[in-house]
């Protein structure tokens, strides 16, 4: 992190003051100008879908000769299913209610004054994240719609596909009225830019890093701008005993395989030792058979050697650090543990307190986990990958939070806005200290 050239400050002013000074005209800007921006942003990402994946293309190639690992080239994927969906994000949050200037809660006191809280946009927004370019669209619509000025840094492997998502979006703002100014892309790929923004603070509200663990350290380690985060989404599945074995291997079998480079995916899965022998080979066949690598502790790995139709399982002893790892790609750890408390604690000890499930038909079981599982989004009898924005009928999301501030979980139109007290009066003025009134006869006021 050396010196930063005159160029590059010169640059990062040229982006950065722009969004700050729209700041006051956003906060004041009518619903339907948003809405109508957003629904053109739609209409023109369909009428520009096949310069969209050929942009992406370019950043594909890259990607492939650059040795990047299938996992993370699916991330950096824009084809028509995710074009579909970021269409969709962006009527999504279309359809929402505007939550600026909404008055959260108020009450009148003894004196005569009312008092409210008002939610109000966060201001400007520095988004630093990796290559999933549909994130510039998720996160310029929301920050579009909740009055928010955004800063956008993605990865250097998705550059072509980014700079062809706000081409798009500018011109809907052009053609719609909304402040263009609004949405800066950084489309310069030194690194020292990064750590200058960081340091912007006062000019730059609060930075959410997208991305991989190290990405997201480095930024919350140097940064003396608020920064909103979670380091890594280290998430379990726990097959009870009173589990509905039926439903669990499908659960299971989401969880894990239906996109395994995300941070919802699970990475460790808990099995009750009493269904253990009825349910991890199957379990594992069905894993096995999607590709799945299993790293077992003592127990499941002797179910898994005694099952001869197991044998073509690619499976190895689970050491410690197993458990604390997000791997991102087709491998699940599996733990075997005798209760509920137990399952708990493992998750306490080697969870990150993203999202957690537990699979079972024990009503008191299942209360107890949601109370006590520390984290961010706790599931019963369901897959954690919901946990996502426009999953949970939010539009879009930011990020996921797994702070604990007044944004956790995923975060969507509410979390980009806090609430203010706003103070209606009459004349009110404290403890009766006002002008003396002698003060008042000298001017002829009383």
């Amino acid at each position: 992190m050396g010196a930063v050239s005159e160029d590059l400050k010169e640059y990062i002013e040229y982006k950065v003051e722009p969004a700050r000074g729209i700041l006051r005209k956003l906060c004041s800007l009518k619903t339907e100008v948003k809405n109508r921006t957003l629904i053109r942003t739609a209409e023109l990402l369909e009428e520009n879908r096949e310069f969209v994946k050929g942009e992406n293309q370019k950043d594909i190639e890259f990607a492939k000769q650059n040795g990047l690992k299938p996992a993370m080239i699916d991330r950096l994927l824009l084809n028509d299913k995710r074009i579909d969906g970021m269409i969709k994000v962006l009527r999504d949050v279309a359809s929402l209610p505007d939550p600026v200037g909404e008055i959260i809660k108020a009450w009148n006191l003894p004196n005569g004054l009312k008092v409210g809280r008002m939610r109000v946009p966060l201001g400007v927004i520095l988004i630093i994240y990796e290559s999933r370019p549909n994130v510039t669209v998720e996160a310029a619509s929301l920050c579009m719609k909740s009055s928010n000025a955004v800063i956008l840094r993605g990865g250097k492997e998705a550059v072509n596909s980014n700079k062809a998502l706000v081409s798009i979006l500018k011109q809907a703002c052009r053609e719609t009225g909304f402040p263009e100014e609004a949405i800066q892309f950084i489309d310069r790929t030194e690194r020292e830019i990064v750590w200058e923004l960081l340091k912007m603070e006062g000019k730059i509200d609060v930075a959410i890093p997208r991305g991989g663990e190290g990405l997201i350290r480095a930024v919350a380690e140097n940064s003396r701008v608020p920064v909103i985060k979670h380091y890594k989404g280290v998430c379990s599945v726990y097959v009870d005993n009173e589990a509905d074995l039926s439903k669990a291997y499908d659960i299971v079998y989401n969880a894990k395989v239906q996109r395994p480079s995300v941070c919802n995916a699970i990475e460790n899965l808990i099995i009750h030792r009493d269904v253990l022998g009825e349910f991890l080979p199957k379990m594992a066949y069905f894993l096995g058979k999607a590709g799945v690598e299993l790293r077992c502790d003592e127990e499941s790995l002797r179910v898994i050697k005694n099952e001869p139709s197991l044998s073509f399982l690619n499976v190895k002893p689970a050491a410690e650090e197993d458990y604390h790892e997000e791997f991102l790609d087709l491998i699940l750890a599996v733990k075997t543990v005798g209760s509920l408390e137990e399952a708990m604690e493992f998750i306490d000890k080697y969870g990150s307190k993203h999202s957690d499930s537990i699979l079972t038909e024990n009503y008191s079981k299942a209360m107890r986990f949601l109370r006590e599982v520390d984290s961010a989004a706790v599931y019963v009898n369901a897959s954690t990958r919901y946990t996502d924005g426009n999953e949970f009928g939010l539009g879009a999301e930011m990020g996921i939070s797994t702070d604990k501030i007044h944004a956790r979980g995923p975060m969507a139109l509410e979390e980009l806005t806090v609430p203010k007290f706003v103070v209606f009066g009459e004349g009110q003025f404290r403890d009766n200290f006002g002008v003396p009134t002698e003060l008042k006869q000298e001017l002829g006021l009383c």
